[in-house]
């Protein structure tokens, strides 16, 4: 203690009294001898230098003591305040246990209880008014927002399904569709419907592939972590910021987790194929919803890649398209995506991932737009990803939602997609993770009316007719349309077996860290601390990571350090370039984003990987 030690330097303050008065004696006695003048004179020079350095260790022992009863009186603050900080938190503790019980129960009463009988009509919302999340704007939600249950608003539109076979116009009725249109939507045309999309789901997966693709992976351990230890110093921090253990990863870097998007890729080959705009904006609008549906069990976290990463995706030959992801840019984290199509598309992206960690939920916000274009038609789509939620952060298992709305925009013939995905609620009887939608053309007139869920199946079902239904509630008119029956457009595959000890990956994620031949040495798969975890070798792999990452700090460190010499010298210095995008302005939405700039594939033919850096 303390006190012990002030004792142990009063001890040494008596010793060096004790001696320093015996030298004082000492160098009297030579000043009484008959000595040279000049002895004299340096006899009494150390006679004073004792003198002081006995003066100096009594103020040392005095500043000593001082201190000491200075360190007990804020010693008896500092126990009040932290057993203050004990309660408190005992007693958040206890909230939160009570207030996850309270939600238990609450959602097995909502559950038992009798539900409401519904009409037949099936009533969708849209909203007439859409923030776009313009990249580069700030991510920070703001610290005062209160946020409430979803209740249930009054209907926008009501959708009635009629009989095709007895559907007539009428001249007053205003239709969105035209009568040409109506007749062609029959049991025998070319949309989706149940057997259909078996069949269809069925033989895309049938493909006889030019390899044998693992379906399994070594299985999670079973590892215990104290969450909150670790969550509770990262509150209001960016969480790409944070060294976070392996613990809360899946081994998939997010440029593979982007690369997912592709898992129904079969839905833009058929809206290649389709000869009507509106038609193939709906198939469009499933391929955008069906990207989520990888989540539904998801809640680890991605590897976030390093600067100069990649992860290449060739089924060129299996499946008709080739992608390729690379991490352009660090802070902010941003990766470049690009995916070439022999059926006659072609999608590019630039997404930005912002994320904060609230307490009670995570949020990720995907900043940045997506473009499709079909070669034949020239149609271009853009459309920007929803809010990501995970829920029960500190206390409860995790799940995860999505909200918010898409807006899908064709730039050649200014249809619209409107999708919106209602977030779960407590109070609403609405089905959970519903998504509804309205396909539009130019003039606004609606023509295809869309509903489901992102995690299993969306339907459409082709606007016959368009009538007002009087005034509701909050004084606003709603449009009642008629619609021919709903076929679907997409269907989620099933999980393979064994799925949940295998992170809940897809048959397309259990392939994505498949070792492959002449990819580029920065290719995710040759990630070591990646592949680690999905070996089982979880504390290796956050040795590995640790590693990883701070030797991209001491690059970073470098790379300032050249910036900084190179302005002092005044010299241009060339800042960080991606090896395979560049920096363009995009001329529909006005923003700059990284484009494909070609030679990837052209240097995997030959094995030239001279221009990649050694991130690994």
């Amino acid at each position: 203690t303390l006190a012990n030690k002030l004792d142990d330097l009063s001890q040494c303050n008596d010793l060096i009294a004790k001696h320093g008065a015996a030298l004082q004696r000492s160098l009297s006695e030579l000043e009484n001898l008959k000595l040279p003048a000049e002895s004299g004179e340096k006899i009494k020079a150390v006679n004073e230098r004792a003198t002081l350095f006995r003066i100096t260790s009594n103020a040392m022992i005095n500043a000593c003591r001082d201190f000491l009863d200075l360190a007990e009186t804020h010693s008896r603050k500092w126990q009040r305040a932290l057993q203050y900080e004990r309660e408190q938190r005992t007693r958040l503790e206890e909230t939160i246990e009570q207030l996850a019980k309270q939600h238990n129960s609450l959602e097995r009463a909502c559950r038992g209880a009798p539900t409401l009988p519904t009409s037949s009509t099936e009533v969708s919302s849209t909203s007439k008014a859409r923030v776009r999340h313009v990249k580069g704007e700030t991510s920070d939600e703001d610290e005062e927002t209160e946020y409430f249950d979803a209740m249930e608003n009054a209907p926008e539109f009501i959708r009635v399904t009629t009989d095709p076979t007895k559907h007539r116009r009428t001249g007053s009725s205003i239709s969105g569709t035209s009568s040409d249109q109506t007749q062609t939507w029959n049991l025998e045309d070319h949309a989706f419907d149940c057997q259909h999309q078996a069949s269809f789901s069925a033989a895309s997966r049938a493909v006889k592939p030019n390899r044998k693709r693992r379906a399994q992976i070594p299985d999670k351990p079973n590892y215990s972590l104290n969450l909150w230890s670790i969550m509770k110093n990262c509150i209001g921090k960016e969480l790409s910021k944070i060294p976070m253990p392996v613990n809360f990863n899946e081994p998939l870097s997010m440029l593979q987790r982007l690369t997912e998007d592709l898992e129904y890729h079969e839905l833009l080959d058929k809206a290649a194929r389709c000869d009507s705009p509106a038609e193939q904006m709906c198939y469009v609008a499933a391929f955008s919803v069906s990207s989520y549906s990888t989540t539904t069990h998801r809640t680890a976290k991605p590897f976030n890649p390093l600067l100069g990463e990649t992860f290449e995706l060739d089924r060129l030959e299996e499946s008709g398209f080739r992608s390729l992801c690379e991490q352009v840019s660090h802070h902010p984290p941003a990766a470049a995506h690009h995916v070439y199509s022999k059926h006659g598309w072609t999608l590019w992206q630039e997404i930005t991932i912002a994320s904060k960690f609230r307490g009670k939920y995570l949020s990720i916000m995907p900043l940045g737009a997506i473009h499709l274009q079909f070669k034949c038609g020239g149609n271009h789509y853009i459309w920007r990803k929803v809010t990501s939620t995970v829920h029960n952060i500190i206390v409860g298992k995790l799940w995860i939602d999505q909200s918010g709305e898409i807006e899908i925009v064709n730039n050649k013939t200014k249809d619209k997609c409107q999708l919106k995905f209602i977030p779960y609620s407590y109070f609403s009887r609405e089905c959970a993770r519903k998504v509804t939608g309205m396909v539009t053309d130019s003039e606004s007139k609606a023509s295809y009316i869309l509903s489901g869920t992102w995690d299993e199946k969306m339907e459409f079902a082709k606007v016959v007719e368009s009538s007002q239904d009087g005034t509701s509630c909050e004084g606003k008119q709603k449009t009642v349309y008629q619609t021919l029956p709903p076929k679907v457009l997409w269907m989620k595959y099933p999980l393979p077996d064994n799925a949940e000890n295998m992170y809940y990956f897809s048959d397309l994620a259990l392939t994505l860290n498949e070792m492959e031949l002449g990819t580029a040495p920065t290719d995710s798969r040759l990630r070591p601390d990646q592949r680690l975890m999905e070996n089982g070798d979880w504390e290796e792999a956050n040795v590995e990571k640790q590693r990883l990452e701070e030797k991209q700090r001491a690059v970073r460190r470098l790379r300032e350090a050249e910036a900084v010499t190179a302005e002092e010298e005044g010299r241009e210095h060339e800042p960080y370039e991606p090896v395979w995008f560049e920096k363009e302005e995009d001329p529909i939405t006005g923003e700059e984003m990284y484009v494909y700039k070609g030679g990837y594939w052209e240097c995997k033919e030959t094995q030239d990987w001279k221009t990649c850096p050694d991130i690994f």
